[in-house]
């Protein structure tokens, strides 16, 4: 903030929104490299591989950043590896995690040389060996293994129950590994498991860890020994009243659980290292004051930042330029027709028609999460870099939104 107004890194909000529209995300080039130096620090002495959750955000300026430093990239599909791909990612220092790889996905990794999959089921274990075997290959996994520990985190977000869809069930680990082993086409590297999203407690990760552990020392034992272990991702971050995990304590719990292994930590972290570098710019259409509540309607919806239709999710809100006078409490709503399409309820706030709001913690899951619902073209995206905002993804148009459709012919 400066003069109180705000900006990112020095450079107004208000500026970027006068030269680039609105809604807009703008994110600062200098939070993500501090937020990534400050993990990658805390583990040294640690032999680790980071691999940046790109569902997070996979804008190529984000993952630029992140290559340059050093990081590899956890991927979630084959769209996600092309784009690691675009921006020169070594595709040996990433990791392909997800459900429902198809073949054809399968394939397209093994061609790439990515480092690592983490395999989800009995199937896609069979799916992958016959895959491998058809191209003359081997292909490295890691058993996703679902610990059956709760996060304490939102449902929708949490991984690492019995009752989820990811992973194999840990009583089930040993006898698939054990299957692994025999087959042409697969090459055991490691295990994996991720528990959930939004976890502000170590605890649960500990517990996880040594159940991992424990199955670890079991394949040890009967020959199968494992290059890395990889404890997933989701670190929390402040949104509202969280007290995050700081990286020092995740680091401490992290040489505890490693002390005298000879595994290699692989990491997934995605919203701790971006939900804070980016904010989601907004402006004031209409203000619609009622009996029961205040409407503060702008020109940002839920098709734009999903997260608070989807998860109730609260992120915080700051006009650009502070107003005085009496602040009055408002829904922040946008122009979807849908009553789920709001930003936030509850905000004290001084507002007029034409104001700009800073929506914060939106670098994670917002752009990324977005959509064209009623034909609303996508917003534009922003880089800060040592003061100069550089548009990484432009503004969608009309015209965008239907190029890859027509019409049936006419008779």
């Amino acid at each position: 903030m400066r003069g109180g107004e705000l900006g990112v890194d020095g450079l107004p909000l208000a500026e970027i929104a006068a030269r680039h529209g609105t809604p807009c995300y703008v994110y600062s080039r200098r939070a993500l490299e501090e937020a990534y130096r400050a993990l990658d620090a805390s583990l040294a002495g640690v032999p680790h591989l980071v691999c940046y959750a790109m569902k997070a955000n996979a804008n190529l300026a984000i993952l630029d950043v992140f290559a340059r430093l050093g990081s590899g990239f956890d991927i979630g599909s084959g769209g996600e590896l092309a784009r690691a791909l675009a921006v020169g990612a070594d595709p040996r220092r990433s990791v392909f995690s997800g459900v429902g790889k198809s073949a054809a996905e399968l394939r397209q990794a093994l061609d790439a040389g990515i480092g690592c999959f983490n395999v989800e089921s009995a199937a896609e274990l069979e799916r992958l060996d016959a895959v491998a075997r058809a191209s003359a290959r081997r292909a490295p996994v890691s058993l996703r293994v679902n610990p059956d520990v709760d996060p304490r985190t939102h449902p929708y977000i949490s991984t690492g129950l019995k009752e989820s869809k990811f992973g194999i069930a840990f009583d089930d680990a040993l006898a698939l590994y054990r299957r692994a082993r025999s087959m042409t086409g697969i090459e055991i590297v490691g295990i994996d498991m991720h528990i959930g999203s939004q976890i502000t407690e170590l605890a649960p990760y500990a517990e996880a860890a040594r159940k991992v552990f424990a199955l670890c020392d079991a394949l040890a034992a009967e020959g199968i020994a494992l290059d890395h272990v990889d404890l997933g991702g989701g670190l929390g971050i402040r949104y509202r009243d969280e007290t995050p995990v700081p990286f020092p304590e995740y680091a401490a719990m992290v040489r505890e659980l490693f002390a005298g292994r000879r595994e290699r930590l692989v990491l997934e972290p995605g919203r701790r290292l971006v939900a804070e570098a980016g904010v989601l710019l907004t402006r004031v259409e209409y203000l619609k004051p009622g009996p029961v509540r205040h409407y503060a309607i702008v020109d940002a919806a839920m098709n734009d930042l999903v997260r608070p239709a989807l998860y109730d999710a609260w992120h915080p809100v700051a006009p650009v330029r502070p107003r005085p006078g009496t602040p009055m409490r408002w829904d922040l709503v946008g122009p979807v027709c849908e009553s789920a399409d709001f930003l936030a309820h509850d905000r004290d706030l001084v507002l007029e028609a034409g104001d700009l709001i800073a929506i914060g913690a939106a670098g994670a899951y917002a752009m990324s999460m977005s959509s064209n619902y009623n034909a609303r073209p996508r917003a534009c995206e922003v880089m800060v870099d040592r003061g100069v905002a550089h548009v990484v993804r432009r503004r969608e148009t009309a015209a965008d939104l239907y190029a890859l459709e027509s019409p049936l012919p006419r008779s």
